[in-house]
């Protein structure tokens, strides 16, 4: 399995396997989890990390650099892949690379209706850290009242 950064030419297979591993969600959030519009402007804030096996796209994960502290978000794993430890090896190159540009913390967000997510991160090193409203563009899209889990973990030394 190899991990890469992600190239303009990546965005469509990209964004297909995102709004296909995030179909999860389609209980409390209409439509796909990123447009075209969306995915762009993510690769124009920060980097996605792809994983590929025999030129298959089998995983994502974004990553964004925020001074001394970075972002993870978006992780997808295909869902026939799901369960194989590649979301974990995705989360270990994020949190790698962002080591290696400065970042000290790690943080990401979960949406409070994802109730398995915090134990899963819990268990790679994340802690809660309060909440945060969902963001005002993704208000007329869900159906639920929820909120996110914001988590945190420190990156260590460089």
């Amino acid at each position: 399995m190899e991990i890469r950064f992600a190239e303009e030419s990546d965005l469509p297979a990209l964004m297909a396997l995102i709004n296909q591993a995030f179909k999860v969600e389609a209980f409390f959030i209409l439509r796909d989890r990123l447009s075209p519009d969306e995915t762009r402007a993510y690769f124009q804030k920060g980097r996605f990390m792809l994983a590929e096996e025999n030129s298959a796209l089998a995983g994502v994960v974004y990553v964004e650099l925020r001074g001394d502290r970075s972002y993870l978000g978006l992780l997808s794993v295909d869902p026939s892949l799901q369960k194989s430890g590649l979301g974990r090896r995705l989360m270990a190159a994020a949190e790698e690379f962002a080591r290696e540009m400065g970042a000290h913390h790690m943080d990401l967000t979960v949406v409070n209706l994802r109730t398995e997510l915090p134990p899963f991160y819990r268990k790679l090193g994340y802690a809660e850290d309060g909440t945060a409203p969902i963001r005002p563009e993704m208000v007329p899209r869900v159906t639920q009242p929820c909120h996110f889990i914001k988590m945190t973990k420190p990156l260590g030394a460089g």
